[in-house]
């Protein structure tokens, strides 16, 4: 199994390619869903992120106020690493369940859906391959004012907050032009999935842990048979 990061930009189009993929039986890990559940009461960075920032953060059901935690750690770079520090570690033990669990079902690949993959650079060690979700300036500023009800220059600000599409697609493996007919991205998804699908780079990991298990029945053999007493 390898795993293939998945990113774009606001209003790209990166979720409709995400449901593309899923359609096609790919295995999809949403790290943002991830992030919100570790954070959850009862979970270890719940607590810690309680005894960091104090109780203000907290709603009255317990849960993290996902604003005011932002509000706390914007433009502060020191609380913001040690925000992370909390998280991340605990986002990966999550991320590397879901994965495990798919490596035993028999998937050769895993998408995993990170917004921020370029940004942060955490994961990118992780991934096999990168995908980039494109579409050119103009097109992405027109669907996020139509979607998200905004002013040009209301969208033009969320759009600049973020990495630009043209620096992740230097960045990426693989780009998926979403600039224009649906179908032609469509279309984009389904080609890659088949190449990704081609791909051998799922075998060394398999013969690994093939390899590794073969070892451990030898060994349990040995003990068994040769080193045990006898009754």
């Amino acid at each position: 199994m390898f795993l293939v990061g998945l990113t774009g930009g606001i209003a790209s189009g990166k979720s409709s390619v995400i449901q593309v993929f899923q359609q096609l039986g790919c295995a999809v890990i949403d790290v943002d869903v991830i992030a919100r559940h570790v954070v959850q009461p009862g979970y270890p960075a719940h607590r810690r992120i309680v005894e960091a920032f104090g109780t203000e953060v907290l709603l009255e059901n317990g849960d993290i106020n996902r604003k005011v935690l932002g509000d706390l750690i914007f433009n502060q770079p020191d609380r913001r690493h040690l925000l992370n520090t909390i998280t991340h570690p605990e986002i990966r033990k999550e991320m590397m369940k879901e994965t495990f669990k798919y490596f035993l079902r028999g998937y050769r690949y895993v998408i995993l859906d990170i917004p921020l993959l370029f940004e942060t650079k955490k994961l990118l060690k992780y991934m096999k391959h990168t995908v980039v979700v494109y579409c050119d300036r103009d097109t992405q500023l027109a669907r996020l004012m139509h979607r998200n009800s905004l002013s040009r220059e209301d969208a033009e600000a969320r759009i600049e907050a973020q990495l630009p599409l043209k620096d992740k697609v230097r960045m990426a493996r693989h780009v998926l032009d979403n600039s224009g007919e649906w179908s032609v991205t469509k279309r984009q998804v389904v080609l890659l999935h088949a190449e990704l699908e081609r791909s051998l780079e799922y075998l060394p990991l398999r013969l690994g842990v093939l390899t590794g298990l073969v070892g451990l029945a030898g060994l349990l053999y040995l003990l068994t048979h040769y080193l045990l007493p006898s009754p």
